[in-house]
């Protein structure tokens, strides 16, 4: 099992990469682990530390519709959340998109996939600004367009209620959006990230932010080489 990942000035991902027991191997450009990946020299790929806007760029030039979901743990409850790249998800198009991707990723992992869609309020928010007005609009849409494909739920700003009744594919209202919760669940809160999967590609390949901590990068290291040991079974 071969392992690529990237070494920016973060090198905790370094210190991370020397505690697994399956070969790892550094690369310090984006160009070098992009094309590792692509060529198949390596069975997965982790982003560790260098930056993510060269690497998307590159990587969207064999997959336009590419799309991240960081897959999170809370009190043993694992679930996706999506869009969490900030230019991500900002149509009703490509949220369908990720919602049809994130449940294959599910399905593919063993989960019965449960979908949350989140807005900008509550129910009686409606009237308080138009944008607040467009993002429930938008999500009563998308609801209405996968309830008949997926069990799917439309949780308003409630993303706390969507946790609690067990939903494993949290759709943020945008990418910003998604990218904020991340923040503040992960780098400032204490919740387990395994990394972003990558959607929309036939490759394996971990997103990771570049301010992790050593711990979260294992993680995203041993997420990876078990999501390649599962497609070669």
């Amino acid at each position: 099992m071969k392992i690529a990942v990237g070494v920016g000035k973060n090198l905790a991902i370094v210190k991370a990469a020397q505690k697994v027991d399956f070969e790892v191997i550094l690369t310090k450009s984006e160009d070098e682990l992009l094309d590792l990946l692509i060529t198949g020299s390596v069975d997965a790929a982790v982003r560790g530390s260098l930056s993510a806007s060269h690497f998307m760029s590159k990587i969207r030039e064999y997959y336009p519709e590419v799309s991240r979901a960081s897959f999170l743990e809370l009190n043993g409850h694992k679930f996706l959340l999506a869009p969490v790249g900030i230019d991500e998800g900002d149509t009703l198009e490509k949220k369908e998109k990720i919602i049809d991707n994130g449940v294959q990723f599910l399905e593919d992992i063993g989960f019965k996939p449960r979908v949350a869609v989140l807005s900008g309020g509550r129910p009686q928010d409606r009237g308080r600004s138009s944008r607040i007005d467009s993002s429930i609009r938008e999500a009563e849409q998308l609801t209405m367009i996968t309830k008949d494909k997926y069990p799917v739920k439309h949780y308003f700003i409630l993303i706390e209620d969507a946790v609690s009744d067990g939903a494993n594919l949290i759709l943020a209202p945008d990418g910003i959006c998604g990218n904020l919760i991340f923040r503040s669940l992960v780098l400032m809160g204490s919740m387990k990230s395994y990394g972003a999967v990558t959607l929309g590609i036939k490759e394996i390949f971990i997103d990771t932010s570049r301010s992790q901590n050593e711990e979260g990068y294992l993680r995203a290291l041993k997420f990876a080489e078990k999501l390649a040991k599962l497609r070669k079974e």
